[in-house]
């Protein structure tokens, strides 16, 4: 938002700057950005500075008014035809949520193994740099072998808050998950993933699943681009996961090394294949820049040169992540809202005393406490009716849950064997599609020899992971790597629950794919009817 000057306005202005600000702050999902000393169609005039400060009074009454906070990003002096020394201002106005609606971005988190992920994140949400020896990170491992090894081979979460002035709210100064979620208006969900080759089916299922909004690259800046790099550069280009890069370890070599790997990503960047345009950021006026613009064009890339154990430019990365703002806006979550519920099934867990809890994404609709759904598709293709009976998001408990956010629901008495990654939870109402055999246009990547009718791949789409064989390849015999071809698809053991548009992934060793479902071989719904019989472990309504 664009204002020239804030200086002292009547009683009926000031009521319609705060309903403008209001509109703004719900069009922004609780952020906004005001430039003060501009002009509405963007000419920078600058205002002086008792001007200024009076401007700044007022905004802080407006945002009062809605009950907001506001920090100032960032100041400019402008050259204009005057001999007062003229600045423009600009300011960051955050809502402290209502209803406990902090806005929530998920950040997944690549790199190849030894990269410094895990201990980057630990020193981000411990709030205490690493001593060298990946400290900072121990307390993100989920198993003991990770500890051992020093790799992570499982997905794991961690949340960083940021309150409405803006300031970092992590473990340093909060007990617990709970504390953190309470004092936040912002929070970033890191998705930890894995960078060791062995572990890609994990990183590809936490791209694809967990539905990121961006991706952080990281880089050791001693080994520069290695191993896994450039496969979880082609994920994210692949699934469309806007990405920004940290080069992690500046303190361990010279000044010629960090630019030689700086130089080195830009040319990979530059390539006619990703097409994106390198940002390199060495102040906090670069930070700021970056985040406005990379979520405006996704073919900028901002750079960070950064040192998880001398703390070197962490405080950018924090300015960065601070002013991110959402890629949806509230008109389109508002749209997802009021389709029929659907949450995909990512991780199952049995709770002592609670019984069996799922933890997923709610892709569209709301989701209540006590709510009815079914879910499926079984090994033999039908829906189970089952009740949630709490819902919990990021460890605090939340009663109604909306489009596009993770949480875990618990499901109490429901037998956990009936239920597998990949299933759907959806309102009955639905009447859900599902199928074994489906067609997508796909192009292939990487193929050693030539792909062609009857070969076996891993199919990843959204949450689904399953074997499927190639049936037929429309108008060819044949595919080699770079050709473009309709391919039919048979899922080797169970149906499926898919939607036409959804993005695909498909590998098998070395032969990778992407690609988008384009046609659906339904079966129908008499056949996988919703299961009455009350068996062992399920739920009568």
């Amino acid at each position: 938002e664009y204002k020239l000057k804030l200086v002292n306005p009547s009683q009926y202005r000031f009521e319609h700057l705060v309903t403008q600000m209001k509109w703004r702050l719900q069009e922004g999902r609780g952020e906004a950005v005001y430039q003060i000393g501009v002009e509405d169609n963007g000419l920078l005039v600058g205002l002086s500075e008792e001007e200024m400060r009076a401007s700044l009074k007022t905004l802080r009454r407006m945002a009062e008014k809605v009950g907001a906070d506001i920090t100032v990003l960032r100041e400019r002096e402008v050259d204009y035809d005057s001999d007062v020394p003229r600045k423009i201002t600009e300011v960051l106005v955050r809502k402290v949520p209502d209803n406990q609606q902090f806005l929530d971005l998920r950040v997944a988190v690549l790199g190849n193994v030894d990269s410094g992920k895990s201990t980057l994140l630990g020193v981000l949400t411990q709030g205490e740099l690493d001593n060298g020896r990946g400290r900072a990170r121990l307390n993100l491992f989920r198993h003991l072998h990770e500890i051992q090894s020093g790799r992570t081979s499982s997905i794991s979460f961690e949340i960083l808050g940021f309150n409405s002035k803006g300031e970092v709210v992590n473990y340093s100064d909060s007990r617990t998950a709970e504390e953190i979620c309470e004092s936040s208006s912002k929070m970033i969900t890191f998705i930890d993933l894995a960078g060791h080759h062995k572990y890609l089916k994990t990183t590809i299922f936490g791209l694809t699943s967990y539905c990121p909004d961006f991706a952080m690259l990281v880089v050791s800046a001693n080994t520069g681009i290695a191993g896994t790099t450039r496969e979880h550069l082609g994920l994210a280009m692949a699934l469309k996961v806007p990405f920004f890069i940290v080069i992690s370890k500046v303190d361990l070599c010279s000044k010629a090394t960090v630019e030689r790997t700086v130089k080195q990503l830009e040319r990979i960047l530059k390539q006619p294949g990703c097409n994106k345009l390198p940002l390199l950021v060495n102040s906090d006026d670069d930070a700021v820049t970056a985040a406005q613009q990379f979520a405006q064009s996704p073919n900028i890339t901002p750079i960070f040169t950064l040192s998880s154990v001398s703390g070197e430019n962490l405080d950018l990365l924090k300015v960065f992540l601070n002013i991110l703002p959402p890629l949806t806006n509230s008109k389109e979550q508002e749209e997802l809202m009021q389709q029929l519920t659907e949450f995909q099934v990512d991780e199952i867990y049995t709770v002592p005393e609670v019984g069996t809890v799922v933890g997923g994404t709610l892709s569209s609709g709301i989701c209540r406490e006590g709510e009815n759904l079914v879910v499926g598709p079984t090994d033999d293709g039908k829906f189970l009716r089952l009740k949630v009976c709490s819902i919990q998001r990021n460890r605090s408990a939340c009663r109604v849950l909306r489009a596009g956010q993770a949480a875990t629901l618990a499901l109490g008495p429901f037998d956990r064997s009936l239920l597998r990654k990949g299933m759907v939870m959806v309102s009955p109402e639905m009447n859900p599609t599902i199928c074994s055999v489906f067609e997508a246009e796909i192009v292939l990547l990487f193929h050693a020899t030539t792909f062609r009718k009857g070969f076996q791949v891993t199919v990843h789409v959204g949450n689904v992971r399953q074997t499927a064989i190639v049936e037929k390849i429309h108008g060819k015999d044949k595919l080699r790597t770079g050709e473009k071809a309709v391919v039919c698809f048979r899922f080797i053991k169970h149906p499926e629950y898919l939607k036409i548009g959804a993005k695909l992934l498909f590998r098998e060793g070395v032969t990778k794919g992407i690609g988008h479902v384009t046609d659906l071989q339904a079966i129908t719904t008499k056949e996988n009817g919703l299961e009455e019989s009350l068996g062992p472990g399920q739920l009568s309504f």
